[in-house]
């Protein structure tokens, strides 16, 4: 399939930009909370009965809901729960990261169709929009015909002014500056006409933990999420919260000092980054670190790091708790499920350690997306902005 034969949504669906509120809440509900019947949903939402039919029959003659099997009660007539179509709408998700670039075809509920990477010694414009013209015409090209579609748009998951990063990916800063005036709209639109939302990489991260993960536990909390560079998100009041100008939960540039008295940035001291520079140190192919969800061959080199990056995810967490006071933290990234649980444990026993006057400690809890999250987080970017509510307070 070319690329530049990309569809934007088309018959009912195409109206979606116009969906009102009530349906934008009854949709929000389903995703969040699973299957409900309109009885419960009128309850919850605060709507007539009559007005909930109404919009649910809309909704199921839009294709963005189905009926579940009939669930009978001691008495009347037996309620039939909706829930959210899993082809009723599809998204594309890209991530850019130091050495790869991975998009995602996601469907309505959150399950991934198909995906595809690249690798590549640092990321440029060319090739990062090259691949995404023909690594999302190849998705789109796996569903059937007539669900090509429903395809709503492409979420971008981008590090923050990402023209900064030529020095910690050894680019040079004039092949990097290219990136700098970039508008990932304006070059997608140059082979798809589907609408594009951009979000910080580590954000994406965050806004997937929240709605696929274990988000619904917590009202506030800070995510960290540790890859080859450690960012974060910030989730209040039951939503992600992004800032003024898309950059909140930048916790990767929290201060911090390094072992000469200097100052230094988390990302600095608690990122992956310096164990894949550990092992090259001693002759060691790091690759393994992100092909592989095994690193018992490096665990000799794991151990010291994890004792580190303990420390300072620690310190991080109780700074942040000293602006908002968070209920929890939580910790993800690109890492074995094994190392992801130790480094949450030692976390969690230096927070024990540290002195906290002032402050309620928080929750520390582990993330349950993993490597995955920042293109999930970016494929939810369409679906929220054109179907969902933005905030969750009341669902």
């Amino acid at each position: 399939m070319d690329g530049s034969k990309i569809r934007t949504l088309s018959g009912g669906v195409n109206q979606s930009g116009l969906r009102d509120h009530n349906e934008r809440l009854l949709l929000s509900m389903l995703q969040r909370n699973g299957p409900m019947p309109g009885s419960d949903l009128a309850r919850i939402a605060g709507l007539s009965p009559q007005t909930v039919s109404v919009i649910l029959r809309k909704l199921e003659g839009d294709g963005l809901l189905i009926r579940g099997a009939p669930v009978r009660g001691k008495v009347g007539k037996p309620s039939i729960p909706m829930g959210l179509a899993p082809d009723g709408v599809f998204s594309l998700g890209l991530s850019i990261g130091r050495r790869s670039a991975k998009i995602v075809l996601m469907d309505f509920t959150g399950v991934l169709r198909a995906e595809t990477s690249t690798t590549f010694q640092y990321p440029l414009p060319d090739e990062i929009f090259s691949f995404l013209n023909h690594g999302s015409a190849e998705l789109v090209e796996i569903l059937p015909k007539n669900l090509q579609e429903r395809v709503c748009g492409i979420g971008i998951a981008a590090p923050f002014e990402l023209w900064n990063w030529h020095e910690m990916v050894g680019a040079s800063a004039e092949e990097f500056s290219l990136w700098k005036g970039i508008s990932f709209q304006d070059e997608v639109s140059a082979f798809s006409n589907l609408p594009v939302h951009v979000v910080n990489d580590a954000t994406a991260a965050c806004r997937a933990e929240h709605v696929y993960g274990r988000g619904k536990e917590f009202r506030d909390y800070a995510y960290f999420f540790v890859a080859a560079f450690v960012g974060g998100g910030v989730v209040l009041d039951h939503s992600v919260f992004e800032g003024h100008q898309g950059n909140a939960g930048a916790l990767g540039s929290l201060r911090s000092v390094g072992p000469n008295g200097e100052s230094r940035q988390l990302i600095d001291i608690a990122s992956i980054h310096l164990l894949e520079a550990r092992l090259v140190e001693v002759g060691l192919d790091p690759s393994g670190l992100w092909k592989s969800d095994d690193w018992t061959a490096f665990e000799r080199y794991v151990e010291p790091w994890i004792r580190q990056t303990a420390q300072e995810l620690a310190k991080a967490a109780l700074s942040t708790c000293a602006v908002i006071d968070f209920e929890a933290i939580l910790i993800d990234g690109g890492m074995p499920a094994d190392v992801k649980k130790t480094l949450v444990e030692r976390t969690r026993r230096y927070i024990s350690n540290q002195d906290t006057r002032g402050l309620i400690p928080p929750q520390i809890k582990s993330g349950e997306i993993g490597r995955k999250a920042r293109e999930i987080g970016a494929a939810c970017g369409p679906i929220w902005s054109q179907f969902l509510l933005k905030s969750n307070t009341r669902l």
